[in-house]
């Protein structure tokens, strides 16, 4: 079943009776009983968890969706209604799940019967209840950025270390394959010598000036604001109340560092699997950006950025390269993006531009066959099955905490240097900028009680 029919198929319209999830007796499904299923909770019910991460899990055997979560009571409902006419669609019985709702995430963590949940929030919503997730024993799939800041990252990876549960975070890339292929030959010295890398990755636009309007009734907009600063409601600052289009929070600074976080998270993700650079990081990072001078939306526009690394590679990346990763070297080049590939019916994608997945400077380079002693990096055909099967067998998954944390730092200190008109010194081991108070303050962002990160005890 593809995605969009599958969300077709599932109306928002579904009327269902809220309350725990059915009990099936085993003989009904036999191998497919619900005692042999992760038992799964979706927090955030918003366009990524619609268009993506709900799909892309239920739709494993090994997967059982049995409860949703969502500030935005509408977005609770319409998301119980895709769960539950997915279970009748594939069971051919009415009423067969009826999916726990939730207002607060806090209260579905309680449930035992919950293994895992998929965090498909805004981004000042990721590190909070991914760390209070491990705490409980719940496996995890986080979407990215990993983190609103440094330091929520290294809480994070804290509390799920300490715990010993399965987080995957959500940079699909490494389950495309030409990401995988780029980053092989790249490693097995198919260009020589790699000393340049090329990152292209585009901005946001300046937004309008957005008047105060009342919260609407569906929505604990204090809950939704969480750890951030106290603001006017505006719907173009929070997500549309009539469809799942692209949302206002992506391009506020309150609730992330746009494009930069935002796809930045995959390509620095991608391009350190072929750096061989995954558990490190740049020695120090520089940058030029426009920011709008007016108007809500307050994220970086136009920008540049350059990290170098002690191994000798320098990695650009800018708005002004195609969207995707070139890797460079002393014998030639490998490009490597998406091709017309979203994660979303609302991704601001250049399909034109977009259209070419994997290229190189010889043709000869991409037929290139990887031998039996050299470098096989891991393989995979999906980002979520990977998950599913690690909570399983206990094996790490493809990206762990501490691979996401590392791609999410480079973005976050990317962000950082945005604001400096400086070269900053990093040191990738301490995570800690050298010598630069001003800078190392922007690691942390104060948190309004009683939301955040700090006032968790791990």
């Amino acid at each position: 079943m593809q995605r969009r029919k599958f969300i077709n198929r599932t109306t928002l319209g579904a009327a269902a009776l809220v309350g725990f999830p059915s009990i099936v007796p085993a003989h009904v499904l036999g191998k497919d009983a619900p005692s042999n299923k992760i038992n799964i909770g979706q927090i955030g019910c918003g366009r990524i968890a619609r268009d993506h991460d709900i799909y892309d899990t239920i739709r494993f055997k090994d997967a059982r969706y049995v409860a949703v979560c969502d500030v935005d009571s509408k977005r609770a409902s319409n998301a119980k209604g895709l769960v539950d006419n997915f279970y009748n669609a594939k069971t051919g019985k009415e009423n067969y799940m009826d999916a726990k709702v939730y207002d607060d995430y806090r209260e579905m963590l309680l449930n035992k019967d919950i293994d895992a949940v998929v965090i498909s929030t805004p981004d000042h919503w990721h590190s909070q209840p991914a760390m209070e997730a491990a705490l409980a024993g719940k496996d995890i799939y986080l979407q990215k950025p990993t983190s609103l800041t440094v330091s929520e990252g290294q809480q994070l990876r804290e509390a799920v270390q300490s715990k010993n549960v399965i987080l995957q975070v959500g940079t699909q890339q490494r389950a495309m394959p030409q990401f995988r292929v780029a980053a092989e030959l790249v490693r097995n010295g198919r260009i020589g010598d790699i000393h340049t890398v090329k990152i292209g990755l585009p901005g946001d636009p300046a937004g309008p000036v957005a008047p105060e309007m009342p919260i609407p009734s569906n929505l604990n907009f204090d809950m939704w604001l969480g750890s951030t600063p106290e603001v006017p409601y505006t719907e173009i600052g929070v997500h549309p109340q009539n469809d799942y289009s692209r949302p206002g929070w992506l391009r506020q600074r309150n609730y992330g560092a746009g494009m930069i976080t935002g796809w930045g998270q995959h390509h620095y993700d991608s391009a350190a699997w072929g750096m061989n650079t995954e558990l490190t990081g740049p020695s120090s990072v520089e940058a030029l950006a426009e920011f709008p001078k007016s108007g809500l939306w307050n994220v970086h526009g136009d920008f540049f950025v350059k990290h170098e690394y002690d191994n000798g590679i320098t990695v650009y990346t800018s708005g002004g390269y195609t969207n995707g990763i070139r890797y460079e070297g002393t014998e030639g080049w490998i490009f490597v993006s998406r091709g017309a590939y979203t994660a979303s019916a609302s991704d601001p994608v250049d399909q034109e531009k977009s259209a070419k997945a994997l290229n190189a400077s010889d043709p000869s380079i991409l037929a290139s066959v990887i031998g039996e002693n050299e470098i096989h990096l891991e393989k995979i055909d999906d980002q979520h099955g990977n998950w599913l099967d690690c909570i399983k067998t206990r094996k790490q998954p493809i990206s762990p905490i501490e691979k996401g944390h590392k791609a999410c730092t480079i973005c976050l200190i990317s962000d950082i240097a945005m604001h400096f008109d400086r070269k900053l010194q990093w040191d990738p081991k301490n995570e800690i900028f050298l010598n630069d108070e001003e800078a190392n303050a922007m690691l942390h962002r104060e948190q309004r009680k009683p939301y955040g990160t700090d006032y968790i005890r791990i």
